[in-house]
């Protein structure tokens, strides 16, 4: 069955580089959302695999670390893998401590360990 993945955040551009590469990588479908209530919508309304979290929302540049931080204070919700996207480890650590899964950064997306790093969630790569 098909893996989908919720891209909550990004921007166009930086939506379509991630969409491509867990494309190539994966079978699975990306969906996208603007911020929490349209992530929070999304996940109570369909079978979400993982979330992939932007370190600032394009839409208001608010926090994406709020964004996980809600998903995991909602106790429905909260079992779905979440990552945050940055380049910035610190931020990572940040999002570790609250529930998150270590995430990876746009700058990463060409490495063979951001697709290690996926494997467990979304199978075996391509």
């Amino acid at each position: 069955m098909k893996k989908r993945v919720l891209d909550v955040g990004n921007c166009g551009p930086d939506h379509s580089s991630i969409r491509h590469f867990l494309a190539k990588h994966f079978e699975c479908e990306v969906l996208q959302a603007d911020g929490a209530a349209d992530a929070l919508s999304a996940l109570r309304n369909g079978q979400i695999d993982l979330v992939l979290v932007n370190r600032k929302l394009d839409m208001d540049y608010s926090d994406g670390i709020e964004v996980i931080r809600q998903i995991k204070d909602a106790a429905d919700v909260a079992h779905v893998p979440t990552m945050l996207v940055t380049n910035y480890e610190e931020h990572h650590d940040a999002a570790l401590k609250i529930g998150a899964l270590r995430g990876f950064g746009k700058l990463d997306l060409a490495k063979p360990e951001t697709v290690e790093k996926l494997q467990p969630i979304l199978g075996s790569a391509d």
